[in-house]
């Protein structure tokens, strides 16, 4: 398939890589030269619009940042609108809250084209090895066209409504789950450092033990030798805890763990690690008096 791509960053590199390597045809649209100047490298050419991008595509990819972002991909100045043919599919794997969803999803419709809700999980390491999990949501034509694409992106593909929304709604708990837990992790490895364990020993006894999680097991290295740039930054989880407790309080629904959680992230953001790794959340304990875990930074 000619596959259109909008937003090369640290997932949606990943997953234009993997369509390369499936025989796909991409041509990608970043604001990073860097990003754009890699996928030259790997096979795939480069635009300098949206709109250049989805000239004669099949298939157009978002994996940008938020509801905004991807509505200026589709409808902005410069956007697929008038450049992306008739019938055409978008898939659009960005975390946002389902209403926003349902209507860029209705609106895509609306301009002929097929929309599907895709959000995903697994990571940067599962974006370059097209393991990744989609919660997908859309017609059956949406689906359908986004096979060839899902099978070279994923290894798990859920398919939850015939409506745009319920891919995003799941996308949101499943990042309850996720910030929850990695709030819970930077908590335990700051602690146990502080109290006087050494760090690597600390996740070393937690990962064989009950108290283990995916997430100690994946961010709890990164504590302990802070990396160079960012898989997955703080201001991530600012931003999709914030979705999560938007939708609670519309539904008078209680999550207290939800709170707690978007509070360390908001903590390490407002000490300066917005852009830092999302494992820099530990920072927050850190900056409160805690013993660096790191053993370098506090």
């Amino acid at each position: 398939m000619k596959i259109a791509f909008a937003g090369l960053g640290a997932m949606g590199r990943g997953m234009a890589g993997m369509l390369l390597q499936a025989g796909h045809d991409v041509t990608g649209f970043d604001l990073s030269d860097a990003a754009l100047s890699w996928l030259e490298e790997n096979g795939g050419r480069r635009a300098t619009t949206v709109a250049q991008a989805c000239m004669g595509a099949d298939a157009l990819v978002i994996m940008v940042v938020n509801a905004n972002q991807a509505r200026t991909v589709l409808f902005g100045e410069d956007g697929a609108r008038g450049a992306l043919g008739a019938g055409a599919l978008v898939l659009c794997s960005v975390t946002m809250p389902a209403g926003d969803a349902a209507a860029i999803g209705q609106a895509a419709s609306d301009a002929g084209w097929h929309y599907l809700d895709a959000p995903v999980s697994g990571g940067t390491v599962g974006a370059e090895a097209g393991t990744l999990t989609f919660m997908t949501a859309g017609e059956d034509a949406a689906f359908e066209a986004a096979g060839p694409l899902l099978d070279a992106m994923g290894r798990n593909i859920y398919r939850l409504s015939d409506k745009p929304g319920a891919g995003s709604t799941m996308k949101m708990v499943h990042q309850l789950a996720a910030g929850a837990n990695l709030a819970v992790a930077a908590e335990v490895m700051a602690f146990g450092t502080d109290q006087g364990l050494e760090p690597a020993l600390l996740h070393e006894v937690l990962m064989n033990s009950a108290g283990s999680s995916w997430m100690i097991g994946d961010r709890g290295p990164r504590m302990i030798t802070t990396p160079d740039s960012a898989k997955s930054a703080v201001d991530i989880f600012v931003k999709d805890l914030g979705i999560v407790l938007d939708a609670a309080r519309e539904e008078r629904f209680p999550l207290p763990l939800a709170t707690a959680a978007l509070q360390v992230f908001l903590g390490a953001a407002s000490a300066g690690y917005g852009k830092a790794d999302d494992s820099q959340a530990v920072k927050y304990y850190e900056c409160l008096g805690g013993k660096p875990v790191d053993g370098q930074s506090g």
